[in-house]
């Protein structure tokens, strides 16, 4: 693996939960490997004064628990020989000044400025950066989301931000596009002959994307009362898959031909009328319950939740893209909090063949289908039917599996890990413009104000189930079912 270019990277909540759970841990792999220069720094930023001794005391605490096998003794040392601690209030602009101090000299380098905080914090954060002169070409500024919580806040925070730093110095990150499975779903896609041709409406009966997950909101009641599924997991996370799925062959693989195909895609989304958003939406919220057989209380009941939030747990929704491609076709998008099991999947149900000859299995609607894995496993599975061994000509449901980690035995990024490396790097294809977010907030905001215009109550779900009874009523308009469901 190719090193870095010498940097500084400076992580604005370096105390934080997202620092210490991931980002940390992710550089640790990427020191291990080998691929981060021998001269890069990391600058941790907090606004308790508990200086370096205390700062790593915490990593041994929050971060090394969380390197498993991967940890080293030697390795740990050498890496964690790279940090520094700084203790900054965000707007303290003499705080800046004391860092840029520490840093000696930080137009001699890739400075990554990344910004592990509220968002209410990333415009004083970046007007202070520059203020101080920490916005110069050499500079990167990531954005974590949710970039702001409406259509206006976002555009505040992107003309603010972009006032201080050029658009091909701001990296929006969704950490979803760093996964391998969904690199390789591009591979594919644009790699392959055997695919292109049936990836279109004359083949396709409906495609689905889920990002279920079963833990509840742990230690992040406060920001996810104020925020929900909505604008948390589908605003992101679940439109960048949707894009990826949807978009047209790009001319190359340059950055902005990638991020141009997926603007077309969300500006192809058919915007919600009030009738769409009530009949084609599902907002749910989990009741108490039990998840692998331990109870579990109810959103309602968990730390820092308003005892009367009608805060949105679980979302699904059916989307249509208006292009000659995709244009009829359901694309069904669902995500939520403590349902049965973890797991991300996009899953593409191929039409039935137009004369059955054989007696169709029970359950085998959509029997072609392929099922790319996100998460826990990442995977590709080729569903088709097969004979059943015998005199009879029954069939039967098989699949092919393509196991990424059993395909090649060499290490694996993760995803923040692949895309620190890219912002590192200066490499932008893997993350949001500032028109690809204002377009995605478009669509998504008509839902909101329905929704509040409407004081459409989330329906209850029982934690360890798949959600709302509404959201199955909901692909069943459309004679299918989720995909876990079959």
């Amino acid at each position: 693996m190719a090193t870095t270019p010498a940097f500084d990277i400076v992580f604005f909540g370096g105390t934080g939960d997202l620092a210490l759970r991931k980002l940390l841990p992710a550089l640790y792999q990427a020191h291990k490997a080998g691929a981060l220069h021998a001269d890069g720094r990391i600058f941790a930023l907090g606004r308790k004064p508990i200086g370096l001794e205390g700062y790593l005391d915490l990593l041994q605490q929050r971060v090394r628990p969380k390197l498993g096998g991967d940890y080293d003794d030697k390795v740990w040392e050498s890496f964690v020989s790279r940090l520094q601690f700084q203790t900054l209030d965000a707007g303290n602009i003499e705080d800046y000044r004391k860092l840029v101090a520490a840093m000696d000299s930080p137009g001699n380098r890739i400075t990554v400025c990344y910004l592990a905080t509220a968002p209410h914090l990333f415009i004083p954060i970046c007007q202070n950066l520059a203020a101080v002169g920490l916005n110069h070409p050499c500079v990167r500024i990531v954005l974590e989301k949710p970039l702001g919580h409406d259509l206006e806040s976002s555009g505040t925070i992107s003309e603010a931000v972009g006032q201080c730093f050029a658009e091909n110095q701001i990296y929006r990150i969704d950490h979803y596009l760093g996964k391998e499975s969904v690199q390789n779903l591009m591979a594919i896609r644009f790699g392959n002959t055997l695919f292109e041709p049936l990836w279109r409406r004359e083949w396709i009966d409906n495609i689905q994307i889920t990002i279920a997950e079963d833990l509840g909101v742990e230690e992040r009641g406060e920001f996810y009362d104020r925020t929900g599924a909505l604008r948390d997991m589908l605003q992101s996370h679940l439109l960048q898959l949707l894009c990826i799925v949807a978009m047209e062959p790009p001319p190359s693989l340059s950055e902005d031909a990638i991020r141009d195909e997926k603007l077309k895609v969300l500006r192809s989304l058919k915007p919600f009328s009030t009738e769409d958003v009530l009949s084609k939406s599902v907002r749910g919220q989990y009741r108490s319950g039990a998840i692998n057989g331990m109870p579990v209380a109810g959103y309602r009941e968990e730390l820092n939740v308003a005892p009367d939030s009608n805060t949105e747990t679980f979302v699904a929704l059916q989307a249509e893209i208006v292009n000659w491609r995709w244009a009829g076709i359901p694309f069904f998008l669902r995500t939520g909090k403590r349902l049965q099991e973890r797991v991300a999947e996009i899953v593409i149900n191929f039409r039935d063949v137009p004369h059955a000859l054989f007696p169709s299995p029970l359950g085998s609607h959509c029997a072609n289908r392929m099922v790319i894995g996100l998460q826990p496993k990442e995977s590709v599975r080729l569903y088709f039917l097969a004979k059943e061994p015998g005199d009879a000509m029954n069939l039967q449901s098989t699949y092919l599996n393509l196991d990424f980690h059993a395909m090649s035995k060499s290490r694996r990024a993760d995803a923040y890990e692949r895309l620190l490396l890219d912002v590192i790097r200066g490499q932008l294809s893997l993350f949001m413009r500032r028109d690809e977010q204002a377009q995605a907030w478009a669509w998504v905001e008509p839902i909101l104000e329905c929704w509040n215009k409407h004081s459409v109550p989330p329906k209850p779900y029982t934690a360890g189930s798949w959600g709302p009874a509404a959201s199955s009523a909901l692909v069943s308009r459309a004679g299918v079912v989720w995909h876990e469901e079959t």
